[in-house]
């Protein structure tokens, strides 16, 4: 392998993870046995995280890491275990690093350290590359859909790959092959197996057409469901929450001078007009200034999550959402 550290980039989580597992694959063929690692970077610190990879393996010849939120990885100390390590990488490739972020970007000094040919951004499909990937899908189930059940789906769906592969695959267990799949089967499959997710609730808080307290029933009612499904929920919620309202930052700056282009809109992230519904009705509740100050209210709540015991995990989310909905404090 020519190099053993990777960028991947953008909001397209389908592709960006496909691509991960052709690179896991290369290296697999390369060593022959490989160890698979995944952190985040927020969560981790990358000290041990590196000394893990540099201590090897006694039954693997390869190492394959993947680190996640990326785009924390600024401080200098930081930079510079990456830089130490990228050093040490070339002359013993047998660990392979992917630095992964669903923002468009990493910090410049972490994307110096690395070739540019092996950075690659996961830009969101253009509308029409998203309706052949939902027909193309269906018909690789041996399915038939229709016109207006596709635009059902990329309104019902998260707007990349993974999560339509993720929803629609369950078709094919529920429908004979051969079957066409109209707008009402969409909507009576997919309303009632809804997988709640932090950018559920995050539609459900931003729900400009609900009054007040339908809006906060709404959001807690996911949040509840979140919870219970999931063991220590509460910090992956807050980071789907933290990338949905940098989004909202995006989206707002695009607006606050002009009207962007569809150009813009695409490289943003915001192609599909489920995405610019969203988040055109999250602008009309929140200011610029109140998403500055709901990213600071989602850090200072992973803080206390992360010292705090598990006991309290509820509480502090039920705390957190409460308090965007409201914006209580934010003035005080």
């Amino acid at each position: 392998m020519a190099a053993s550290a990777f960028i991947y980039t953008g909001p397209e989580f389908g592709q960006k993870n496909e691509a991960i597992q052709q690179l896991k694959q290369k290296h697999l063929k390369t060593f022959g046995s490989v160890d698979e690692y995944s952190f985040y970077a927020s969560e981790t610190k990358l000290n041990d995280i590196f000394s893990l990879l540099q201590n090897g393996s006694l039954f693997s010849a390869g190492r394959f890491a993947i680190i996640k939120n990326a785009e924390v990885i600024k401080k200098k100390e930081d930079i510079a275990l990456v830089a130490e390590w990228v050093a040490i990488a070339k002359k013993d490739p047998s660990s392979c690093v992917v630095f992964v972020s669903d923002e468009n970007a990493v910090d410049k000094k972490l994307s110096n350290l690395v070739p540019k040919e092996n950075q690659k951004i996961f830009w969101e499909l253009f509308e029409n590359q998203k309706e052949a990937f939902v027909r193309n899908f269906f018909k690789s189930m041996g399915l038939d859909i229709e016109t207006d059940a596709i635009e059902a789906v990329l309104d019902m769906v998260e707007n990349n790959t993974e999560a339509i592969k993720r929803n629609c695959e369950r078709f094919a267990y529920l429908f004979p092959k051969g079957s066409s799949i109209s707008q009402e089967n969409i909507e009576d499959v997919l309303v009632h197996t809804r997988e709640e997710s932090a950018f559920t609730l995050f539609d459900a808080l931003a729900e400009a057409n609900q009054n007040e307290t339908e809006r906060l029933d709404s959001a807690l009612t996911i949040l509840q469901n979140i919870l219970q499904s999931k063991s220590r929920a509460g910090i992956q919620i807050i980071a789907g929450l933290t990338y949905s309202f940098r989004k909202l930052r995006t989206w707002q700056e695009l607006h606050k001078n002009t009207r962007p282009s569809d150009f813009d809109l695409k490289i943003k992230g915001f192609s599909s007009k489920r995405a610019q519904t969203q988040y055109r009705k999250a602008g009309s509740l929140w200011t610029a200034e109140d998403v500055v100050l709901i990213l600071a209210l989602l850090s200072k709540t992973d803080m206390e999550l992360r010292s705090a015991n598990v006991a309290l995990e509820e509480t502090l989310m039920t705390s957190l959402v409460y308090g965007i909905h409201t914006k209580r404090d934010f003035y005080a």
